[in-house]
């Protein structure tokens, strides 16, 4: 809660101006498998909560395909925590700004596994410039936590062929948190 009420006063970058409100995460205080995205969208900003509208629809199934859900064991967070204009890609200042609070949240929850969605937090997390297609279908670590890098579920909702690598993603998720 401590992190969390420092985030909503948070004025650190030029996103802070235009929010509607900061996309902190929800979820269980010990969980699995911390799910990060890049940032939030419109419906996020709007409602406060992470993962809205048909991609987090997309990904509520994806979970439950591997045993996982937000309510029980799934915290799910962002790198940056405000919406930049026009859903644009959150620009490396403005991701600098938001990741001691995610580092914070990692070290609350103390979580299992991470699942990095997409190439922002997959980068950001590995220290990479490598796209997400090379970064997938490997476990890596992260701080001594395993960590999986897919597809986010916006990608799969444009591009079918995407949700195979994506589930082999999953499945190799499934096997680490069955290992550990």
């Amino acid at each position: 809660e401590i992190i969390r009420a420092e985030a909503l006063r948070c004025l650190k970058c030029r996103l802070a101006a235009s929010r509607s409100h900061v996309v902190f995460g929800s979820g269980p205080q010990h969980p699995v498998v911390l799910v990060v995205g890049e940032s939030p969208g419109q419906e996020e900003d709007h409602s406060g909560k992470p993962f809205a509208g048909d991609a987090g629809l997309l990904l509520d199934k994806m979970l439950a395909s591997i045993g996982l859900s937000r309510e029980a064991n799934t915290y799910l967070a962002t790198i940056v925590k405000c919406r930049p204009p026009m859903n644009r890609d959150p620009a490396p200042d403005e991701q600098n700004a938001c990741m001691h609070f995610l580092t914070r949240q990692m070290a609350a929850l103390k979580p299992k596994a991470i699942l990095a969605l997409g190439r922002i937090p997959s980068q950001a997390l590995l220290k990479t410039r490598d796209g997400i297609a090379k970064l997938r279908a490997t476990v890596w670590n992260y701080n001594g936590i395993p960590l999986v890098a897919t597809y986010h579920p916006n990608a799969l909702l444009r591009e079918e062929t995407l949700k195979r690598p994506a589930w082999e993603d999953l499945k190799l998720l499934k096997s680490v948190l069955s290992d550990g």
